[in-house]
């Protein structure tokens, strides 16, 4: 089992949550964006750096994420091709990609993009707050301690 992230618009409080619970279990972590990212020097810590452009990161994670891995992304077009693919995905707001609804969450990203490709002004994510951290954290524990069985 690896952890995946999706880094390019990862929180630092996100991705310090991720690093110190691969340091206390000793998971493999790789750490995915377009820029270089700091990262610990660690055995169980990496970072690739992919090439600049959309959705460069997200390809690279699907092609390498496998069944039982789990996977940080806001990204649900991402979110879409792996879980089928038995991969955990968890969102930055410890939102659980699953099976029973992912379609739902890609019809709804899907519909606001259109809105905003025809030009409808559609308000932003909310800001990050401390208790999207608290989620994040217990959903991602949740995830580990299944996956870890």
């Amino acid at each position: 089992m690896k952890i995946w992230v999706d880094a390019d618009a990862c929180p630092v409080e996100i991705k310090e949550i991720i690093i110190k619970a691969a340091h206390k279990r000793g998971i493999e972590t790789i750490f995915v964006s377009n820029k270089i990212i700091s990262i610990p020097q660690s055995p169980f810590i990496s970072a690739v750096k992919v090439a600049q452009g959309a959705d460069v990161a997200d390809e690279y994670i699907a092609k390498h994420a496998i069944e039982k891995d789990l996977v940080i992304t806001q990204d649900i077009p991402l979110a879409a091709v792996l879980v089928p693919n038995g991969v955990v995905a968890i969102s930055l707001h410890g939102m659980l990609f699953t099976p029973s609804n992912i379609g739902e969450k890609l019809s709804v990203r899907n519909f606001m993009q259109e809105l905003r490709d025809t030009g409808v002004q559609a308000s932003g994510p909310k800001p990050f707050s401390n208790k999207d951290k608290q989620n994040f954290a217990n959903t991602f524990d949740q995830q580990l301690v299944k996956l870890l069985k």
